[in-house]
């Protein structure tokens, strides 16, 4: 992974948008308050914003791919709504024990493991280690460790439950975060942009 430009990846479900399980229907997603703002000011820092997903329901047979196509558009299109962008979006559809065999023979893109990650740094041109990672998930934090990213958990979704998760686990977290807008507003004041977005799955 060679040096390339600093990045913020993202969970999805419990991170950006509001936990409910699997959303397999585009109005099913609704984004946490203050998310697309959080996203809109690493954006204006000149931070790639990378979403990096496990959407196992796919392979359990709960969507079809062309249902989590559609749930994205939504998603992009209510971020774009307040002037927010995604630059990559990378979802892992696999499960080891779903029915249909195509989604279960190479799960290496499904957190914790980090496909997702070394595809995005090779399509994006990423600088792995002076990156990031939001999720509330312990996954999330362990695929930020296993990858070199510095990791910081959020409090929604997941995220309050899953800390005594990552604690048992030993796993490292650089910051804890009430939801995305204080993670990015933590994230710029470390890298020295100011307060940015302000504090305030799976």
């Amino acid at each position: 992974m060679t040096k390339g430009r600093r990045a913020a990846f993202l969970d999805r479900d419990g991170t950006i948008n509001i936990e409910r399980g699997y959303v397999t229907r585009p109005e099913d997603l609704v984004l946490i308050d203050g998310a697309a703002a959080a996203v809109r000011s690493l954006n204006e820092a000149g931070l790639l914003v990378v979403l990096v997903s496990n959407q196992s329901g796919v392979a359990r047979g709960l969507m079809g791919e062309d249902d989590m196509a559609r749930v994205h558009e939504r998603l992009e299109e209510l971020l774009a709504a307040e002037g927010a962008v995604l630059d990559g979006a990378y979802y892992c559809p696999n499960y080891s024990e779903g029915p249909e065999d195509r989604f279960t023979r190479d799960t290496s893109c499904r957190k914790p493991r980090t496909g997702m990650l070394e595809q995005a740094a090779r399509d994006l041109d990423v600088d792995v280690a002076a990156s990031f990672m939001v999720g509330d998930h312990s996954t999330d934090i362990e695929f930020a460790n296993r990858a070199g990213l510095t990791a910081v958990l959020v409090m929604t979704g997941h995220g309050r439950e899953e800390r005594s998760e990552t604690e048992r686990e030993d796993l490292s977290i650089a910051h804890v975060a009430r939801d995305l807008r204080e993670a990015v507003a933590w994230i710029l004041e470390r890298i020295g942009e100011g307060a940015g977005g302000g504090a305030a799955d799976e």
